[in-house]
């Protein structure tokens, strides 16, 4: 009987992931209904497409070097090599900070350009667009320094992986999003 129900508990979703697959997809129809948006008023009279900056390329391949991080970082933690999870965890955190980095540069030479909410509604709508992803990115960054600092607490041991899949879950999420993103700024302009 014991086997039967250990089989069942461990088929089940961690309520915290399956909390999070319901975010995300509220945040994609959302995401969705932006684009939709952005294309539609786009086809208006006097529209300039903003130009991506080029440093949001680096900001690509940060964020999906430190996707790549996590998924490294989860394996560790459930093979229980603690040392590596450390260093990996380490890693995605540092990755995710030179993310936020490069988008505050990229946004910095667009204002420096005069794409301001301002003096350009494509502007305006890339700004709020972006800005929304760079609101997710926080509490992904928050959860990757939560990560971190339990990494190394040394008087309290965590062996539990669900935090990391958890995380791993959404950062790859906000990844994901930002690549779409990303690739439909370069197709749009």
């Amino acid at each position: 009987m014991e086997k039967v129900m250990s089989s069942e508990r461990t088929q089940k979703m961690h309520p915290h992931k399956f909390t999070l697959w319901i975010a995300i997809g509220s945040i994609t129809m959302m995401f969705a209904g932006f684009t939709s948006a952005y294309i539609v008023k786009s086809n208006q009279a006097g529209w300039e497409a903003v130009q991506v900056p080029k440093i949001f390329y680096l900001s690509t391949a940060l964020i999906v070097a430190s996707s790549i991080s996590i998924f490294l970082a989860q394996k560790a933690m459930a093979s229980r090599e603690m040392a590596r999870y450390r260093l990996l965890i380490s890693v995605t955190a540092v990755l995710g900070l030179a993310f936020v980095a490069t988008q505050f540069i990229g946004f910095s030479e667009l204002w420096a350009s005069k794409i301001t909410f301002k003096d350009s509604v494509a502007g305006s709508f890339f700004y709020i667009i972006t800005g929304v992803h760079a609101l997710h990115v926080v509490g992904g960054i928050i959860a990757l320094v939560v990560l971190f600092l339990r990494a190394y607490n040394t008087k309290t041991k965590f062996y539990s992986t669900a935090p990391v899949e958890t995380a791993g879950l959404y950062w790859h999420f906000v990844d994901l999003l930002w690549i779409y993103l990303f690739a439909f700024f370069l197709l749009v302009s």
